[in-house]
């Protein structure tokens, strides 16, 4: 197949991209900064010759939005809103003027829109949007704004021959360096990597080879459209998954994170400022709720790899590389490893979108 990933270049992208080139499919990416054959150069904006690459595209995956790893300063949210709304729209302007459409755009989302809450798994069905709670911070809030009027370009855009499907994703977690994992385990290293705000938030996360297997599988799947959400089954508290991560580097210290100005009122662990480690202010308030439930499950979306087949790529390598960091998740409890199988699992995978 051809596949078009606008926006690529970034984490999830890399991802993607190694895993479905490895496939045998045709990858091409759309950037704003072209440096590898095949790199299609577009700026997230307006339509340019680049829409000729998604005419004749089999898959269209939009990755495109400016990164969440960064201080949450009005202009920073400003540009988080901006490259999201405005790439989505006018991927589905190129979508709409193909003469060959895609049969499917894969819109990628964020869990981070579900409202925090211990009552109740979120769904997709029944699942409560945020933003509203009680005492809600204006930068938690303003996020799931984002997340919104994200879904909603992919929602409005006139693409009536092209099936639609938002990925409400949870943390992706991969060796790659500057990856969410990869800043968790730095913290973790310099024993940094202990309670934020109590730790008794859940962490939702997935795998990044269960989050391909995800995308390839919805991809097949022409009876699936609208959110999906994506994450792995069996989280757990903040401070129980970086006890984790301590653990396997044979690190005793974990030093809390405390409530300090972090430019929008959150908590942060030391050295933190990004997606990997920002909380909102409130403690028990901070980064996820209940769950998030996965609808893939009721669709027939098992995951294919055991759980002795994940614990089995540990190989006793102690993580100084990236294929040592792969061992690291793989050493994680089960249920953090487990494949996407329907589970509940709890809540937005922190307040960023």
């Amino acid at each position: 197949m051809k596949i078009v990933l606008p926006g690529g270049t970034g984490q999830v992208g890399t991802i993607l991209d190694r895993a479905l080139s490895a496939a045998g499919h045709e990858v091409v990416v759309l950037t704003r900064r072209p440096r590898r054959p095949g790199d299609v150069a577009w700026d997230g904006v307006n339509l340019g010759p680049w829409a000729e690459a998604v005419n004749g595209a089999d898959v269209v995956i939009n990755l495109a939005g400016r990164s969440v790893s960064c201080r949450y300063t009005p202009e920073n949210l400003r540009a988080m809103m901006d490259s999201r709304v405005d790439s989505a729209r006018v991927v589905g302007e190129a979508i709409a003027s193909a003469r060959r459409p895609p049969k499917v755009w894969l819109q990628m989302s964020t869990a981070t829109i579900y409202a925090h809450r211990f009552d109740a798994a979120n769904d997709e069905a029944t699942g409560v949007i945020g933003g509203t709670e009680s005492g809600v911070p204006d930068h938690w809030a303003y996020s799931v704004r984002i997340a919104k009027n994200w879904e909603r370009a992919q929602e409005e855009a006139a693409t009536p021959g092209t099936r639609k499907v938002a990925l409400r994703a949870a943390m992706v977690m991969s060796p790659d360096r500057g990856g969410v994992f990869d800043v968790l385990l730095r913290l973790a290293r310099l024993g940094l990597g202990g309670p934020v705000a109590g730790g008794g938030q859940y962490v939702s996360w997935i795998h990044d080879e269960d989050f391909v297997r995800a995308v390839e599988f919805l991809i097949a799947r022409e009876d699936v459209e609208g959110a999906v959400n994506l994450a792995a089954p069996g989280p757990l508290p903040q401070r129980e998954f970086m006890r984790v991560l301590r653990r396997a580097w044979g690190m005793p210290l974990g030093l809390p994170g405390e409530p300090v100005d972090g430019g929008g009122g959150g908590v942060r662990a030391a050295l933190g400022h990004g997606v990997a480690v920002e909380e909102p202010a409130g403690g028990v308030r901070a980064a996820g709720g209940r769950g998030v439930h996965l609808r893939l499950g009721g669709v027939g979306g098992g995951g294919g790899g055991s759980r002795a087949e994940v614990a089995g790529r540990a190989g006793g390598v102690r993580p100084s590389s990236g294929a040592g960091q792969r061992g690291v998740i793989a050493r994680l409890p089960a249920p953090l490893v487990g494949r996407f199988t329907g589970s509940a699992t709890r809540g937005p995978p922190c307040r960023c979108p």
